[in-house]
């Protein structure tokens, strides 16, 4: 294969049933205990900073983002960020997470954290939190727990327990 025509779209309600199938094949039925999941539960994610990649008409990825606070201070939970496997390791996933980040910084959200492979992530800026800082309801490696700033220093002074964003709560 050589370059791939890749199309990132905002997400929208039709794509939902195509982005479930897709993470139930990249990711199982184990993802649902997760703790990222479980905050999925009470609030849904910003259609307007989710996107799906496609290569013509078919939808080879996708990433989200969840409204969350960190103690009181709003922020945005990233993911799941899947790529079909057949298209891993072609930049999708890299396109996806780059509109993400720059529409969230682009509406004014200053902080992104996600859990996730710091070798990975720190690429487009992120970085693990220090230990102790936050705490996540649920089992959670927290050496993959990462944060982003999208304003130089939102994260100084902010600490404590992740938690959906209740005033965007279903």
């Amino acid at each position: 294969m050589s370059e791939l025509d890749v199309t990132i779209l905002a997400e929208t309600p039709k794509d939902a049933q195509a982005i479930e199938r897709l993470h139930e094949r990249t990711f199982g039925p184990g993802r649902f205990v997760l703790s990222a999941y479980r905050l999925r539960e009470h609030v849904d994610h910003l259609l307007d900073l989710s996107f799906t990649a496609r290569i013509g008409t078919l939808l080879v990825g996708s990433v989200r983002q969840l409204p969350i606070c960190i103690g009181d201070t709003p922020a945005l939970m990233l993911g799941p960020l899947t790529v079909e496997p057949p298209f891993r390791g072609r930049g999708v996933g890299r396109m996806l997470l780059d509109r993400s980040l720059r529409d969230a910084k682009a509406k004014g959200h200053r902080l992104v954290i996600l859990v996730g492979d710091e070798a990975y992530y720190s690429r487009v800026g992120f970085e693990v939190i220090p230990k102790g800082r936050v705490t996540m309801p649920g089992p959670v490696d927290y050496t993959r727990l990462l944060v982003a700033e999208l304003v130089e220093g939102a994260f100084d002074g902010v600490s404590g327990t992740i938690r959906p964003d209740w005033s965007k709560a279903r």
